[in-house]
C-alpha cells in the first residue's frame, strides 16, 4: 500500500453512505395543495376566471337555448332552431360589446356612465306610452324595434345603475364626502328609486329586486352603517311588502313555496311544480342531450326563466353542479378584482357587477329549486333573452378589463412571451430561438405584485 507524502500509514477515508432521498415536501396531497394555491394566487387568476367562466356559461347556454327551444318553436310554427339563431346573434353583438368594454380605459367607462343612465331612463320612459311599449305576459316592459325583435329597457337599467353610482360614489370619496351619511344617500338613492319606480309601472318586480340588490351592494361597498342598511332594508321590505299583497299573482307565487303538487289548493303551482318534476327526472348524468320530456309543453318558459331545470333534466346533477360551479368562480374574481384594487371606481363598478350577477343567478335558480318565489328573471348569460345577454356580456368586459388593468396582471401580460416564436437578433443577421421565459412569469410577476397581492 503506497504511503503518504510525510512516510505515515495513508489516511482512511470514511466510506460514503448512499444518500436517501429525502421525502419531498411537495408530494402527495400536500403537494397537489400547495402547487393549487399557488396558483390560484397568481396575478392572472381573477382575469382567466372571468373570461374563461363567461365563456363556457354563455356557450353551454347556447346549446341548452337550442335543446329546451325546439318544442316550443315547432308549437309556433317556427323553425326549430328559430330562438336559437336569435340567441346566437345577440351573442355575437355581445361578444364585441364585450371586447370593446375590455379594451376602454377606465376613464371612458365613466364617462359612458351619464350617457347610458339617460339612455335608459329615456327608453324606459317610452315604454309606458300606449303605441311604443308592448306588454309580454302581463308586464308592460318592452319596446319593439322591428319584426320579432323586442328590448327590455329595465335591463340596461341595471347597467346604468353599475356605471352611474360606481362613478358618484368614486368623486364622493376623492371629496371625502362618504363619512355623511346624506352624502352617500343623495343623489344615488333617489335616482335608484326612479328607476325603480319606472319598471315596477310596468309590473315586473323581478328586476325591481335585482336593481335593489344593486343598490344595496353599492351601498355596502361605501361603508354604509348597520342602522343606515337596517332603516333602507326596512323601507324596501315594506313597499314589496305592499306590492305582493295588492298582487294576485305575486301572492300565488308566494304560496307555491315547497309545492308538490300543481293544483295547491286555489293556486295553480303548474311551472314551479314542473320544474321541480325535471330536476328530480335528470338522476346524476341526466337523461342526455334533447331528451327533455318536461319541455314538451308541460314546463313554461322552458328556454328562459326555467332553463335551469331542463339542464337538471337533461345533463343531471353533474351538469347543474357544474353551471353552479361556474357562478361561483365568476362571483369570486369579481370580488378578488374588487378587494385589490386601489381605484374606488374600479372597487364600486366591479362589486356592482358582481352583486349584479350573483343576486340574479341566485333569485332564478332558487325559483327553479322551490327555494324562492318565481320572479321571472332570467339565468344570466344562459337563459334565452337578446335584452338581458347584450349589458350582462357588456358588464363581463368591464370586469375583464379591471382585471387587466391590476398591476400584476399588467406586469404578468407585459412578460408573456410566444412559446414557439422567434427573435430577431440585434445585428439584423436572421433569427435565433427567444430564450424560454415564461418557467419565470411567476418569480418576476411576484416581486411586481401590488401590496394587496397575497
Amino acid at each position: 500500500m503506497p504511503g503518504s507524502r510525510t512516510g505515515g500509514p495513508p489516511a482512511q477515508r470514511p466510506v460514503r453512505r448512499p444518500a436517501t432521498p429525502r421525502p419531498s415536501r411537495e408530494s402527495g396531497v400536500l403537494g397537489l395543495y400547495l402547487r393549487a394555491r399557488r396558483g390560484w394566487d397568481r396575478p392572472l387568476t381573477a382575469y382567466y376566471l372571468i373570461f374563461g367562466g363567461s365563456l363556457l356559461i354563455t356557450v353551454l347556454g347556447l346549446v341548452m337555448v337550442y335543446s329546451a327551444s325546439q318544442i316550443t318553436a315547432l308549437q309556433m310554427s317556427l323553425p326549430g332552431s328559430y330562438f336559437f339563431r336569435k340567441q346566437l346573434l345577440a351573442a355575437v353583438i355581445g361578444a364585441g360589446l364585450l371586447f370593446a368594454a375590455s379594451r376602454m380605459p377606465v376613464k371612458l367607462h365613466r364617462a359612458l356612465a351619464y350617457p347610458i343612465l339617460a339612455g335608459a331612463v329615456f327608453l324606459m320612459t317610452l315604454v309606458q306610452i300606449p303605441g311604443i311599449g308592448v306588454s309580454v305576459n302581463g308586464n308592460q316592459n318592452w319596446i319593439a324595434v322591428g319584426g320579432s325583435f323586442q328590448i327590455q329597457p329595465s335591463e340596461f337599467g341595471k347597467l346604468a345603475l353599475v356605471l352611474w353610482g360606481a362613478d358618484l360614489l368614486a368623486r364622493k370619496q376623492d371629496k371625502k364626502l362618504l363619512t355623511q351619511w346624506k352624502h352617500m344617500l343623495v343623489p344615488l338613492v333617489p335616482a335608484a328609486f326612479m328607476l325603480l319606480g319606472l319598471i315596477m309601472i310596468g309590473g315586473d318586480m323581478g328586476t325591481a329586486i335585482i336593481l335593489t340588490a344593486i343598490l344595496f351592494g353599492l351601498l355596502w361597498l361605501a361603508g354604509a352603517p348597520t342602522r343606515l342598511f337596517a332603516g333602507v332594508l326596512s323601507i324596501a321590505a315594506v313597499l314589496g311588502l305592499i306590492l305582493i299583497k295588492t298582487s294576485a299573482n305575486r301572492m300565488a307565487r308566494l304560496q307555491c313555496l315547497g309545492a308538490t303538487e300543481p293544483q295547491s289548493g286555489p293556486v295553480d303551482c303548474w311551472q314551479a311544480v314542473h320544474g321541480i318534476y325535471a330536476l328530480a327526472s335528470g338522476g346524476i348524468f341526466g337523461s342526455g342531450l334533447g331528451a327533455s320530456v318536461e319541455k314538451w309543453g308541460q314546463l313554461p318558459e322552458a328556454h328562459t326563466d326555467f332553463i335551469f331545470a331542463v339542464t337538471g333534466e337533461e345533463l343531471g346533477l353533474a351538469g347543474t353542479l357544474s353551471v353552479l360551479a361556474l357562478f361561483a368562480a365568476l362571483g369570486y374574481a369579481g370580488i378578488r378584482v374588487a378587494g385589490r384594487t386601489e381605484d374606488p371606481f374600479v372597487r364600486y363598478a366591479a362589486g356592482g357587477v358582481t352583486t349584479w350577477i350573483t343576486a340574479q343567478a341566485v333569485i332564478n335558480i332558487g325559483a327553479v329549486l322551490g327555494l324562492l318565489p318565481i320572479a321571472g328573471v332570467p339565468l344570466p348569460l344562459f337563459s334565452y333573452g337578446g335584452s338581458a345577454l347584450l349589458p350582462t356580456m357588456f358588464a363581463i368586459g368591464l370586469l375583464i378589463a379591471f382585471a387587466r388593468d391590476e398591476p400584476a396582471a399588467r406586469a404578468a401580460l407585459a412578460m408573456r412571451q410566444p412559446r414557439f416564436g422567434r427573435k430577431r437578433g440585434a445585428g439584423g443577421t436572421g433569427s435565433i430561438r427567444s430564450p424560454r421565459r415564461w418557467n419565470t412569469m411567476r418569480r418576476r410577476a411576484s416581486a411586481a405584485r401590488s401590496s394587496g397581492e397575497r
